[in-house]
């Protein structure tokens, strides 16, 4: 397993970490999409464990709280051995303080994950969402104090626009805060508006990409297929309204590369879309998830080798988007040399 730096911090984590949104089983669709119990997700965490991949991630609101219990509990007996990462700041419970980012919701959410954890401290601690009614250096100063009282080692932000993203940034360093580190953030072959802002600020700012959804809300599994209906068990039919729309063409002249590569290197699908992930700028680490042994498997076949130049151009090609304004490149001259870098992403 490759490892590499989170961002500018100095903490290296897998190329690959486990999301643990799959454990649990309870609550809403959005909230659960699995039903992974602690045996078999003690027999996951030892096929990762044994590929490498030690960084596990989860949040408080997965299975409503179920996600943290069942990883905590198959990881006991080697918890050193692993990265724990979490998020806190969506809606737990009925109360008017059971969501947001407010001091009082920060320090009860971090406690509360970490009993169902069972651990003492969180090695990356994400906020889940911008809470715009709580002042950023109050939700700063939380996190610092989170930080300087040993329960979190690095934090990071998930679902954050790069204003939010850079006002957190400007006030942990007018105070003296501890900095995010980490974006968990959207972004595959058909979901590249993470590459118009969020990936040069990433640039500038040391921030290391965690992808989640790397292969498009289940778009680019191998299931779909120009022509061809989607299964009737597939859970696209389910999970379709809550995903980013994909213009239809475009995911077939995506997919139509996937399928291409694919001939070439005798790779599947998935690992293509994971493999061409791995080689964008600022990306640390790709989540990805498995409701069983198979998935968790082929997935994990993602790394170990690399697409050629011209593998990776046909695919940049195929998902290619017009970015809107102000980052389309429509500059000339010496403004779009000057640019060309940051509206690249490279």
């Amino acid at each position: 397993m490759e490892y590499r730096y989170l961002g500018s911090s100095g903490f290296k984590v897998p190329a690959l970490s486990f999301g643990a949104g799959t454990f649990g089983g309870k609550g809403p669709l959005f909230s659960a999409w699995g039903n992974t119990g602690p045996d078999e997700a003690r027999r996951l965490i030892d096929i990762c464990l044994d590929a490498g991949v030690n960084l596990f991630d989860t949040a408080d609101v997965y299975s409503d709280g179920a996600s943290e219990s069942v990883l905590g509990a198959a990881l006991k007996g080697r918890r050193n051995k692993v990265i724990l990462s979490t998020k806190v700041s969506l809606r737990t419970g009925d109360g008017p303080n059971d969501v947001g980012s407010s001091r009082h919701h920060l320090i009860r959410a971090v406690d509360a994950a970490l009993s169902r954890l069972d651990t003492d401290y969180i090695d990356l601690l994400q906020l889940h969402h911008f809470d715009a009614m709580t002042p950023v250096e109050s939700v700063m100063s939380t996190l610092d104090d989170l930080v300087r009282a040993g329960k979190v080692g690095y934090i990071g932000a998930s679902n954050f626009s790069g204003w939010q993203l850079m006002k957190s940034q400007a006030v942990a360093d007018r105070y003296g805060y501890s900095r995010f580190v980490a974006n968990q953030t959207y972004y595959s072959l058909v979901g590249r508006d993470y590459e118009w802002e969020l990936m040069p600020l990433g640039q500038d700012q040391g921030l290391g990409a965690l992808v989640w959804s790397p292969l498009g809300w289940g778009r680019l599994t191998g299931k779909i297929r120009r022509g061809q209906p989607l299964p009737p068990n597939s859970r696209l039919h389910e999970t379709e309204n809550f995903a980013p729309p994909v213009e239809q063409e475009r995911l077939y002249r995506v997919v139509d590369a996937l399928y291409q590569v694919a001939e070439e290197t005798g790779k599947t699908v998935p690992q293509i879309a994971i493999n061409w992930l791995l080689q964008r700028p600022t990306v640390s680490s790709v989540l990805i998830g498995a409701r069983n042994e198979e998935q968790l498997k082929q997935n994990l076949g993602a790394v170990g080798w690399q697409l050629s130049p011209e593998q990776s151009a046909a695919l940049d090609a195929a998902s290619a988007v017009v970015p809107p304004y102000p980052y389309y490149p429509y500059w000339n001259g010496q403004f779009a040399e000057r640019s060309i870098g940051l509206l690249s992403g490279v």
